[in-house]
This record gives C-alpha cells, sequence and structure tokens, in this order.
C-alpha cells in the first residue's frame, strides 16, 4: 500500500525502470503504456507482448460444498471441468445483470480459483459470501482476494508466446490446450501456472509466480524475447486489443444492468446445467426476448465513437448508446461497441446507424463482430 490510497503490484518497480507512464487504474498504479499504444498492440498481434495483470483478484474457493457454491455463482458449467481446466463465465445478481466476469479454474475436486476484475475485488468476494447456497453451508472456505496477492499475474500474448515460455521451461508448451493450466517452473522459478486464457485474442497464457518472484520472471520475459519483438504492454494496448475481438469489458460494456444474453455472451450460458444466480431473467432472454443487443460498428465518415456518445436511427432518433470505442491499430481505422434495440433490425450487421460525435451526426454500419480475425 502506498502512501496514497493506490496500491503497488510487485512489479511497479518494473514499470518505473521500463519507463512506463503509470495512471491510477481501479485504485492502482498501472502502466497505461511504454512505447506507445500501437506499438504495444502490434507487437502482440504480430510477435508477444507482456502484461502485468497482477492487480486482478483471485478468490479462493475449497470444501465439499465448492462446487455447488460456484455452480450457483456463474451462468457456465463448473461441474463440466476437470482438474486443471478452467471456463469464462459471467456472474449475475438476482435480476440477471452481471456482478462481473471472471474465469474459474477448477484446481482440484473440491478447490476452484476464481480471478475477477480488479475493480470488482472487494465487491465480488462479499458477493460470495453473501450468496452460499444452503447445500454448501459450513462445507466451503472463501479465501479473500488479498490473500490471493500471494501470487503475481502476468499475460504473455501472441504468437511467438508458447515459444518463448517452452525456452524458459526447458520444454515445450504446444500441446497446451485452450483454458488448461499446467504447473511447470520458468526461468529456474518453481510453482508457476500457465493458463492457456487471455484477452488479446491472439495465443499465449496468462502465467501465476510467487509474488516474491515476480519481477525475476518478468525480466527472463523480456530478456528472452528481446529477439522475437517481444515488449512489455500497458493497459492502453490491452483495450485495444480486447476491443477488436469485442471482449466485454466490465463497467463500460457489461455493468449491474445488462444480462449476458443482451452482451452476446449467451455461449457462457448454460441452461442444462442447473439453476444459477439471476436463471429466469437471463433463461428469458436466451429463449429470444432480449430487449437489447450489444452491436459492433464501424464509422462512415470521419470521427471517433468514444464511451457515452449516443446511437441514433436514420432519422435521428437517439436509440442507444456507445460503451467502447476508439481507433482500432490493427484495421487502420475507428470502431465502436454499443447497445441497441433488438428490433426492428438495428442489431442486424449492414444496418446503418448514426453516432453523435460531439454534437455532429455521423454515419456508422453495424457490422459483424470480431473485427480483428486471428
Amino acid at each position: 500500500m502506498t502512501d496514497s490510497a493506490t496500491r503497488r503490484t510487485p512489479l511497479y518497480d518494473c514499470h518505473v525502470k521500463a519507463g512506463g507512464k503509470i495512471v491510477d487504474f481501479a485504485g492502482w498504479e498501472m502502466p497505461i503504456q511504454y512505447q506507445g499504444i500501437v506499438a504495444e498492440h502490434n507487437a502482440v498481434r504480430q510477435h508477444a507482448g507482456v502484461f502485468d495483470v497482477s492487480h486482478m483478484g483471485r478468490v479462493e474457493v475449497k470444501g465439499s460444498g465448492a462446487l455447488a457454491a460456484v455452480q450457483w455463482w456463474v451462468c457456465n458449467d463448473v461441474a463440466a471441468l476437470e482438474d486443471n481446466q478452467s471456463l469464462y463465465s459471467p456472474i449475475c445478481n438476482e435480476q440477471g445483470g452481471v456482478v462481473d466476469d471472471c474465469l474459474v479454474y477448477r484446481m482440484g475436486p473440491e478447490y476452484f480459483l476464481i480471478v475477477v476484475n480488479a475493480s470488482n475485488r472487494d465487491k465480488d468476494h462479499k458477493w460470495f459470501v453473501e450468496h452460499i447456497p444452503t447445500e454448501a453451508e459450513g462445507n466451503i472456505t472463501i479465501t479473500s482476494p488479498d490473500e490471493g496477492d500471494r501470487w503475481a499475474l502476468l499475460a504473455v500474448q501472441g504468437p511467438k508466446a508458447r515459444g518463448l515460455l517452452g525456452r524458459l521451461g526447458n520444454t515445450s508448451f504446444e500441446d497446451v490446450a485452450k483454458n488448461q493450466l499446467v504447473k511447470h517452473e520458468l526461468a529456474g522459478i518453481p510453482d508457476c501456472m500457465l493458463a492457456c486464457t487471455g484477452y488479446t485474442g491472439e495465443d499465449g497464457f496468462e502465467v501465476f509466480v510467487p509474488s516474491e518472484h515476480a519481477a525475476d520472471l518478468w525480466d527472463a520475459l523480456l530478456e528472452e524475447g528481446k529477439d522475437d519483438g517481444v515488449v512489455p504492454c500497458g493497459l492502453g494496448a490491452r483495450d485495444t486489443l480486447r476491443m477488436e475481438m469485442k471482449y466485454p469489458l466490465y463497467g463500460n460494456d457489461i455493468d449491474d444492468e445488462t444480462s449476458p444474453i443482451e452482451a452476446g455472451l449467451g455461449w457462457t450460458v448454460r441452461l442444462d446445467s442447473g439453476p444459477f444466480v439471476g436463471y429466469e431473467t437471463v433463461a428469458a432472454h436466451k429463449n429470444g426476448k432480449p430487449p437489447r443487443r450489444l452491436i459492433g460498428f464501424k464509422m462512415k465518415a470521419r470521427g471517433i465513437p468514444r464511451h457515452g456518445y449516443t446511437l441514433h436511427d436514420s432519422e435521428g432518433n437517439e436509440i442507444g448508446v456507445v460503451t467502447s470505442g476508439g481507433f482500432a491499430p490493427s484495421l487502420q481505422e475507428p470502431i465502436g461497441i454499443g447497445y441497441v434495440p433488438a428490433k426492428p433490425h438495428f442489431a442486424k450487421p449492414g444496418s446503418e446507424l448514426q453516432v453523435s460525435v460531439r454534437g455532429k451526426m455521423i454515419p456508422v454500419e453495424v457490422v459483424k463482430t470480431p473485427f480483428h480475425q486471428s
């Protein structure tokens, strides 16, 4: 904890040494960029980048009631996971809105690790504690995110990520499947866990490393990867990369008022796996009745869409709002994401809408997503 209210990850000094521009993000001092957002974005698409995501929350759930509890908390089917597998899922409230989105790792028969967004660390932990199902009461322990900080978390993303990590582990990770987790020494550091997950649309891993060795692994990754064009990356590139994939950002594209189906996350909802918090509303939306849809669009004239800008039909009537937007380096053009009514036709690719940019109406076209094809 710093003298101000903000916190620092174990890699803070590494960011400063590398020339990172530090900003306050969700109460953490984090690098927004080093050499520049576009350069870092392109490095991930073409080579690989290393991100510090240690600010994310890590909550452990253990005991004979762990499976029942996690199955009740999330929309996806955690019972289908084998040990050392993971899945992505929304967590919903009683009204079907998204409390957060998370990754759930099944570490053992009665042991789950849940990684949540940095801005929701304490909120999510409180929500878990308050929503323990009856069948799990007395048979479950839930650790705090602060306890989870014994690990640092590094995302190594890009087409050269597997090779880089393989060299540091003196092994091959080429056969590690998506969403699988393996435990292996890296750069002489024991007790590392490599999860084949990410938020960029590229191949790669998110690596759990004991916090006291985080800086050693960071330095080893950048030293070993320098001839491959591997660079440190900040939150700015992380945002442009995920936006090109139309991956939702909590607080922008999903929140307590949006359902997973409205957000295009129907593939994460397993209605046949049993009830979960918010089941009735989410089920109604999945069965064909979502009031809104999250769309992707491209600008048809000059202008940059930003979060909070309004969306309009062809006659100028306000119909929705931009939730994320900006310049997409891989496409070399501006893109946007936003909510519009599911009917009559606003969400259909090819539909022509308008976005209000500083009081000026700019035509846009709804397009199929993801914007970028990896």
